[in-house]
């Protein structure tokens, strides 16, 4: 397994296509104090690479939300849509190594066969009009969870999951492991809905010669009926104006020591990095009431 990073870089990625909510809020507050309890670095990355799904003025919303809850990032702002250049060069190896290729495909038609690729494309091939897909190993992946313990996934259970989709535009799996890559993030913290991307992760980065980073996937926020709470679910954005009160229910979530009565939101949360207990998260879903 190849050498983890140091020193201590940790990161909140969200995309825009929506304002904060709950549990983005839980995902932010718990990266970030990972990173201040390491003594490590905390950046902020905007995955602005979708276009069509982006709600116009949500980035500039989270930026405005981060900053009334106190959690300041280090650095300049990462914004994928400066960074296509890279995932490209990135893309091009993996063709050129033959651990992507081209394909037509619909998604439906690979469902056919689990997700994976079988020989040829079943539409006709055309390069202009095609996506690019991971060739997704079989090979089984073992890494440790620093919440949930040892972890084994292989990566063609997934399928071949989409690098570069049809209409030019770039994909999740390929983008966050060149940004993490490239920004020497050590340390991963976010919900266990990617918990299962972690695979296809892996692979990228042996096949791309990056290190790997450490992972803790913390609890997903659930709403009564038990979904996710989610921008796709309508998911009430954050207060701003009740940034203390916000922070305090997140640290009940996630189980950590009750913070003490502090004259301002920035002593609380030193106060919380000093106190912060990855051992205390639950490993189960939590219900927001």
């Amino acid at each position: 397994m190849p050498a983890t990073l140091a020193p201590y870089i940790g990161r909140f990625a969200p995309s825009p296509t929506g304002p904060l909510h709950l549990g983005s809020l839980c995902s932010a507050l718990a990266s970030y104090l990972d990173a201040r309890s390491n003594g490590g670095r905390w950046l902020l990355r905007i995955e602005n690479l979708d276009p069509p799904r982006e709600q116009v003025g949500a980035d500039h919303r989270i930026i405005q939300s981060l900053r009334a809850h106190r959690l300041l990032w280090d650095g300049d702002i990462v914004w994928q849509s400066q960074r296509l250049g890279a995932y490209q060069q990135a893309l091009e190896q993996l063709l050129d190594q033959q651990q992507a290729f081209y394909c037509s495909c619909s998604r439906a038609q690979l469902a056919e066969h689990g997700g994976l690729h079988r020989d040829h494309c079943v539409a006709p091939l055309q390069k202009g009009d095609a996506a690019v897909r991971l060739r997704a190993s079989n090979q089984p992946y073992c890494f440790r969870d620093r919440l949930l313990g040892h972890q084994q996934q292989t990566p063609s259970s997934g399928g071949d999951v989409v690098l570069r989709r049809r209409d030019g535009l770039f994909a999740y799996q390929l983008a966050v492991v060149v940004d993490d890559a490239d920004s020497e993030v050590s340390d991963i913290v976010r919900g266990s809905d990617l918990l299962d991307s972690t695979a296809w992760q892996l692979q990228l980065q042996d096949s791309l010669g990056y290190p790997r980073p450490n992972y803790l996937h913390l609890p997903l926020l659930t709403d009564s009926s038990g979904d996710k709470l989610s921008k796709r679910s309508y998911a009430p954005a954050l207060d701003d104006s009740c940034a203390e009160d916000n922070i305090r229910r997140v640290l009940r979530y996630l189980n950590q020591a009750t913070p003490p009565t502090t004259s301002d939101l920035d002593s609380l949360l030193r106060w919380a990095a000093a106190h912060w207990q990855v051992s205390a998260i639950p490993r189960h879903a939590i219900a927001v009431n």
